[in-house]
């Protein structure tokens, strides 16, 4: 459903975009390449609005503040990062890497991965993970949560059966990867099927653990779950036992655009990191995001 959606709008921005240009080209080729660039790339206006609000409502919060130029550096990479995510990976490139579960030996006792996406996002967003992983030839599924704005709890039938079937394919307990709303559907799993032995490690990339500001514009069930302290969010940890959060490891920044302020990020008693000046898609495709979470799979996380 989704990648037929952003097909759909990225066909229509270029197709409104190229229209425009041609239909002015004669008459005023100044209008025609500004109309062309104002639709082509308005949506930098959007981030940039997205970093303001940051950089308003983090005054207070304990994690370090950002830069103007950290900001500066963040909107500069999502700017570069979203197309390749929403118009081009996730509508068109959703199933260029399929999930692995063959029981070859190159699979077979080495530890996998299932990958979570997050709010508007499919498989596809994972796919430089996917290269990087099928290469070293171990499982992996990337799940697709559906329906898109449902409650974050009904997700986690997809993720449960997800993790058995990395579990099978490598007699092993997998490492889950997820980023933004990945990590609260995660986490409703392990409160709803109580699977932590079932788990090796979570790893969240810039998940809103405590909410986000931005969520207050967001009128579908999981974006009301996501608003900051939700009553949702409180019952997450009802009962759970204890160590729960030592079994993740919460990549965090300081220039978030989509989760601030930016220690709602991070989980008591996890492992948090912090990566500064990373916007929010962005800091999924740090080389030292990935190379430090695909380490774990060797080594026990600290």
């Amino acid at each position: 459903m989704l990648a037929h959606l952003q097909r759909l709008i990225t066909l229509s921005l270029a197709a409104a975009a190229f229209g425009w240009l041609f239909w002015f080209r004669g008459d005023s080729p100044v209008l025609a390449v500004t109309g062309f660039l104002v639709i082509a790339l308005g949506y930098t206006a959007f981030l940039a609005l997205e970093f303001v609000f940051l950089h308003h409502v983090s005054k207070q919060d304990p994690a370090p503040q950002p830069t103007w130029l950290e900001l500066l550096s963040a909107w500069l990479g999502e700017t570069l990062t979203a197309p390749r995510v929403f118009c081009w990976r996730q509508p068109f490139r959703m199933n260029v890497v399929p999930d692995r579960l063959a029981p070859a030996v190159a699979v077979q006792g080495r530890r996998g991965i299932v990958f979570v996406h997050g709010f508007f996002c499919n498989r596809g967003l994972w796919t430089p993970w996917l290269q990087r992983v099928e290469a070293d030839g171990r499982a992996f599924v990337a799940v697709n949560l559906e329906p898109l704005f449902g409650s974050i709890d009904d997700y986690a039938p997809q993720i449960d059966e997800a993790v058995r079937q990395v579990t099978e394919a490598t007699g092993l307990p997998p490492l889950l990867v997820c980023h933004s709303m990945g990590g609260l559907a995660v986490r409703a799993w392990l409160k709803r099927m109580r699977a932590e032995e079932r788990v090796f490690h979570v790893v969240t990339i810039g998940t809103p653990h405590r909410g986000t500001w931005l969520a207050r514009f967001g009128h579908g069930h999981n974006g009301r779950q996501m608003r900051l302290l939700s009553d949702w969010q409180a019952q997450l940890d009802h009962d759970m036992p204890a160590g729960r959060h030592a079994l993740f490891t919460c990549w965090y920044s300081n220039c978030d655009n989509i989760v601030f302020p930016a220690s709602t990020a991070t989980l008591p008693g996890a492992d948090n990191r912090l990566v500064r000046g990373a916007a929010h898609v962005q800091m999924a495709f740090l080389p030292q995001v990935m190379d430090a979470t695909l380490a774990m799979l060797e080594h026990e996380p600290a």
